[in-house]
């Protein structure tokens, strides 16, 4: 169901009733998205800076009115140019179309584009596509990306290195 939902097949208050919540699932949806989904404290302090002197998008795996809410509650529609969600366009990374959505509107070449995730099968497929790429993890991965970091303090020496 949440990958419907991610897919934007259904709608948020599609998904949260057919999980069997009524007119609660407002309530239920707002509790979830409070107190269930953080972000990481390096991140904004990193983020910021990078603004710049890059153009920063995101591409997720989400569901659109999730997406919305959680970019305003963080602040993220004031550091990020683009916003490219699953939900939206009906594509999930790691399907390449998604990246290609992003690629169209953010009007550039792959080469001159980085993608930063924690998951290696997103990676892969911006990889081949020509898209350099950054592996999140917080341990020690055996991944063969470009780069990996461990904390997104490490993020503006490896894009230096790149760019």
């Amino acid at each position: 169901m949440y990958l419907r939902a991610s897919l934007g097949e259904i709608s948020s208050f599609d998904f949260w009733k057919e999980l069997g919540f009524g007119d609660e699932y407002l309530e239920i949806e707002r509790e979830y998205l409070d107190t269930c989904l953080e972000i990481d404290p390096d991140f904004i302090g990193v983020a910021k800076p990078l603004t710049k002197n890059y153009f920063l998008a995101i591409l997720s795996n989400d569901v659109k009115e999730w997406s919305n809410y959680l970019c305003t509650k963080f602040g993220l529609n004031r550091l990020f140019k683009i916003v490219v969600v699953s939900g939206e366009v009906g594509y999930r990374k790691p399907d390449k179309r998604i990246y290609n959505v992003l690629l169209n509107r953010i009007q550039s070449s792959p080469l001159d584009c980085v993608f930063v995730d924690d998951r290696s099968k997103n990676l892969r497929p911006a990889s081949e596509i020509g898209i350099k790429t950054i592996k999140f993890a917080r341990e020690k991965s055996n991944d063969d990306f470009d780069f990996e970091i461990h904390s997104f303090t490490e993020l503006p020496q490896v894009l230096k290195k790149i760019f």
